[in-house]
């Protein structure tokens, strides 16, 4: 498939000297494609349409899979794409608990995992699983600061009963806590769930200052509205996973004033110019929008298109210690991102080390606010 390249983002992202080798190299994509978590997979996969045909000059095959929103799935797509089409990456999955799923499968065999949901793991595990996405700490963070900078003294949690929701659920408690902010109320709902109006009842008689609703893509606006419908008028926080189109297109009207935090490729209009991850966020948005039409840009794209970038710097290092296909390269890919340094992309600007294969600190976040149907910075 011909991919498209926005060129000034070439220059600009890579500068870097082409190696040759004697194979491609092969990525494997395992994404939710369908399924109730299909609103984050489609547009991850969309981002892949910016690629362009190589990695430092070396040709790329991509194995595109869908795991349906299934983690039993999305870890048979892991082992097959290893064991089977033998990919020296994967990148995937869109959804938190599938990602998790396919960790342990990238572990076993040593292959670089490029997760498009922010999977955490115990301790000693995942260990070849890198994130694109910013932490839940990064962006609850962000949340809390928001809540205490304007005064909000209390927030009741409506959330998915998954591993993202716990992780959000986790977090904040932790953030509130430290921060004299209370949690009047914690309700939980399946992602397939087609009704929350207990939940927000609940929720809402708890008497918060703001409630924060954890979900994703299309998911995210059906508790917003129902918390709107309901008669609750304080402040209602989405969470990054609620950054796209979608939360705006269902939500409507239910959806203005309401915060989100985001990373920073959904509005880098509002960066400094001085911000390392301006220009690229901006060159994103602009190819993006160009291919997809205005307003189409996604955060969930942009994930796809910095694990671009991203290889574009560890590859030439890799290439270095072994050629596509082979163990030694894949080792060297995770050898080179876990040494490389810090690399600049559309979300931020990612460190990533042995210790932390997150990568990113409390700057890649911003908080945004919808104002007449738009993405605006909140502040």
């Amino acid at each position: 498939m011909k991919k498209v390249f926005h060129a000034t983002l070439l220059a600009a992202a890579l500068g870097l000297a082409a190696t040759q080798a004697n194979a491609d190299i092969t990525i494997g994509v395992d994404l939710s494609l369908t399924g109730p978590a299909s609103g984050l997979g489609i547009p991850v996969n969309s981002g892949f349409a910016l690629w362009p045909d190589n990695i430092a000059g070396e040709k790329v095959k991509f194995i595109t899979l869908d795991d349906a929103s299934d983690p039993a799935k999305a870890q048979k797509n892991a082992q097959r794409l290893i064991s089977e089409d033998h990919v020296d990456v994967i990148i995937g999955s869109s959804t938190t608990t599938p990602a998790i799923a396919m960790g342990e499968v990238a572990a076993e065999g040593k292959t670089v995992q490029l997760a498009a949901a922010p999977a955490e793991f115990p301790e000693g595990k995942g260990t070849w699983t890198f994130r694109l996405p910013q932490s839940t700490a990064v962006m609850a963070g962000g949340v809390i600061n928001h809540m205490k900078k304007h005064g909000v003294k209390s927030f009741a949690f409506i959330g998915y009963n998954d591993a993202y929701g716990e992780s959000w659920l986790r977090e904040l408690t932790n953030l509130a806590k430290a921060n004299g902010i209370k949690v009047t109320d914690v309700e939980r709902y399946a992602r397939a769930d087609t009704s929350v109006t207990a939940q927000a009842l609940k929720a809402i008689a708890s008497k918060p200052d703001a409630i924060l609703i954890v979900a994703s893509g299309s998911g995210s606006a059906m508790p917003h509205t129902t918390v709107v419908e309901r008669g609750f008028k304080g402040k209602i926080y989405q969470t990054h996973s609620a950054a796209s189109k979608d939360l705006i297109r269902l939500g409507g009207k239910a959806v203005e004033g309401s915060f989100v935090v985001s990373g920073l490729a959904v509005y880098p209009e509002g960066l400094p110019d001085t911000h390392p991850s301006k220009k690229l966020a901006v060159d994103f948005v602009n190819a993006y929008e160009k291919k997809y039409g205005p307003g189409s840009r996604s955060q969930f794209a942009a994930h796809a298109y910095d694990a671009y970038i991203i290889l574009s710097h560890v590859v030439p290092m890799a290439l270095k210690k072994g050629k596509p296909g082979t163990q030694e390269f894949r080792t060297a890919l995770k050898d080179a991102l876990e040494t490389y340094g810090s690399i600049p992309v559309t979300q931020g600007v990612l460190t990533y080390t042995k210790t932390d294969h997150f990568g990113f600190d409390n700057k890649a976040q911003m908080m945004l606010t919808i104002k007449n149907g738009k993405f605006v910075a909140a502040d």
